[in-house]
């Protein structure tokens, strides 16, 4: 099940241990229907050609019962970016590390601040431990670990 808005915001809001939802800094204007828009943390260009990493504005922390799906927004995906790496599992805490190719025609630039990809948030049934991998309390752009 995919979380709505509401959901979202009432897990944010929630004193409930187990089924906090952490989204750092929150902003109403990223909200949508059913997914949350994540933002640029700084400047960066997206070379054509190339992947790139860019850091999320926002920290996140999900609950044992939340996983995310991320995808590029449909105004990036017109101009040939797109989205890789694209799950969080139930338990991440930190910045994500988008991972965002540029196969259009032309550099683009991405601002601080902008909505670049949404989070779309599913209820995991059953949730057992949560993640407690390398990238667990991930700050800024996070290279590739050791496979």
């Amino acid at each position: 099940m995919i979380l709505s808005a509401q959901e979202i915001v009432r897990r944010i809001h929630t004193d409930g241990v187990q089924e906090k939802l952490v989204i750092e800094p929150y902003a109403a204007e990223c909200q949508q229907p059913a997914s949350y828009d994540l933002r640029a943390a700084e400047d960066i260009r997206l070379v054509r050609g190339s992947c790139t990493l860019v850091p999320s504005r926002e920290r996140v922390e999900l609950p044992s019962d939340v996983a995310g799906t991320l995808r590029c927004r449909s105004s990036f995906g017109r101009r040939g970016v797109l989205m890789g790496a694209g799950f969080v599992d139930p338990g991440f805490r930190g910045q994500l590390t988008l991972c965002l190719t540029n196969m259009g025609p032309e550099d683009i630039e991405l601002h601080a601040s902008e909505r670049i990809v949404q989070m779309i948030l599913h209820e995991v049934r059953n949730g057992g431990e949560g993640y407690n991998g390398r990238y667990q309390d991930s700050v800024g752009v996070v290279e590739a670990k050791g496979l």
